[in-house]
C-alpha cells in the first residue's frame, strides 16, 4: 500500500513468534501505543476464537473474560456504543500520577498470548 510504503512499513509474513512480537514491538515504537498488546500464537488461535470479522470490537477485562462484545460491522458496528460503554465502565478522574504498565517493567513491552 503505498501509505504503508510511505511510513517504511513492510514486514515479510512472520514465521516465528519471535517475528510477530519482533512487528508488534516495531508498531508499538513507531506509533507510541500505550495500550497493553498480545500478540496472537502462530496457529492464530484468538483469532479464530474471537472471529472479530469483517468488523467487531471487543474487551477482554484482567480476568481474561469479555467484558464487552460489539455488533458485528458493518451495519451493526457502532463505535459510538463502545465509548458509551468505557465512559460508564470508567467514568473521568483527575489523574495526578503516570498510570502504571502491569506485566511488564518497559513501557510499550508487548508478549505473546501464550
Amino acid at each position: 500500500m503505498p501509505s504503508n510504503e510511505k511510513e517504511s512499513i513492510c514486514y515479510l509474513q512472520p514465521r516465528t513468534m519471535s517475528q510477530r512480537i519482533a512487528i508488534a514491538n516495531d508498531f508499538v515504537r513507531r506509533f507510541k501505543f500505550r495500550i497493553p498488546m498480545l500478540v496472537d500464537d502462530m496457529d492464530n488461535r484468538i483469532e479464530n476464537l474471537y472471529s472479530a470479522w469483517p468488523e467487531r470490537i471487543y474487551i477482554v477485562d484482567e480476568t481474561g473474560r469479555i467484558a464487552y462484545k460489539g455488533g458485528l460491522g458493518p451495519f451493526k458496528f457502532n463505535p459510538g456504543e463502545l465509548e458509551k460503554w468505557l465512559a460508564k465502565k470508567f467514568p473521568p478522574q483527575q489523574a495526578t500520577l503516570e498510570p502504571e504498565v502491569s506485566g511488564s517493567s518497559k513501557k510499550g513491552d508487548v508478549r505473546g498470548t501464550n
